[in-house]
């Protein structure tokens, strides 16, 4: 994993810092793993626009991903590690003996060659799924279950990891990446060790035309509009605009959203950090 700074040739490039890339190894998907992906622009079915600040963007393809990995006991062998348009973390091509293919989201680490499996009774080690009832107390995990045979949901992007703390009767205890400690059945299913690219925080677009590659249009900002638009716009010349809140009148910083009456809320443990 590493990331290289650009020489200052363009404006665009002078604080441009991009993925070296290193771990991928083929920049060819397999082709029967591929689904269509349509667009709708921001635009509901009668064409008016319902989400603001979405359009354009470079054409993608879906990659179908194995959330699951519930194809228990089969040894697969890592074939490659692919870039995914439609995630920051790389994805990984496994061969299973049965010939069948599958892409994972790859862990640090993952190496092409390398023979991975998943089910109860299985080696902790790192690209490996199982049950949390057999990872040993402390492993770091990602793609975590938050429902047994769900499929994976937590910890999916790039670096981004989480840790078993404790198992009591049918619960375990998990340290998640926002720092939130919660319960979760001993069936879920996780993959051992931390999700690949955990360089992506550290690149830098370096100019506004690579948001519009992404598909994001520009975002006029709150202060600037008039107060017919948003709470906080109007005032004279550059005021502050007031407290910070959204277009509803909700405020955005400190202000409790979640229901105190949420079924889940017996399973969290300790709250995520402000």
């Amino acid at each position: 994993m590493s990331v290289r700074k650009l020489k200052p040739i363009t404006p665009g490039q002078r604080f441009r810092v991009v993925n070296g890339y290193d771990a991928i190894t083929t920049d060819k998907p397999e082709k029967s793993l591929l689904a269509p992906k349509k667009r709708s622009g921001g635009r509901n079915s009668q064409g008016k626009m319902t989400m603001r600040y979405i359009g354009g963007g470079h054409k993608k393809r879906y990659r179908i991903i194995d959330f699951k990995r519930n194809k228990a006991g089969i040894p697969a062998e890592v074939k490659s590690i692919e870039y995914d348009p439609n995630r920051t973390a790389f994805i990984a091509l496994l061969n299973y003996q049965d010939g069948e293919k599958r892409y994972i989201i790859a862990q640090n680490g993952l190496q092409v060659g390398q023979k991975l499996v998943s089910g109860k009774g299985v080696a902790p080690e790192i690209g490996n799924a199982m049950p949390l009832s057999e990872i040993p107390l402390g492993t770091i995990i990602s793609c975590i279950e938050l429902r047994p045979g769900q499929g994976a949901v937590m910890a999916r992007s790039a670096g981004a990891f989480a840790q078993l703390m404790a198992r009591d009767g049918k619960f375990a205890t998990v340290k998640l990446p926002s720092g939130e400690t919660r319960l979760l059945l001993l069936d879920c299913n996780a993959t051992i060790g931390v999700v690949s690219n955990s360089d992506h925080q550290l690149l830098v677009s370096g100019k506004a035309g690579r948001s519009r590659w992404l598909g994001r249009r520009p975002r006029t900002r709150p202060v600037v509009m008039n107060p017919v638009d948003h709470p906080m716009g109007g005032g004279e010349g550059k005021s502050s605009g007031g407290h910070p809140r959204s277009r509803n009148g909700i405020p955005a910083k400190g202000f409790r959203t979640r229901s105190k009456t949420k079924a889940s809320n017996k399973y969290i443990i300790e709250r995520r950090k402000k």
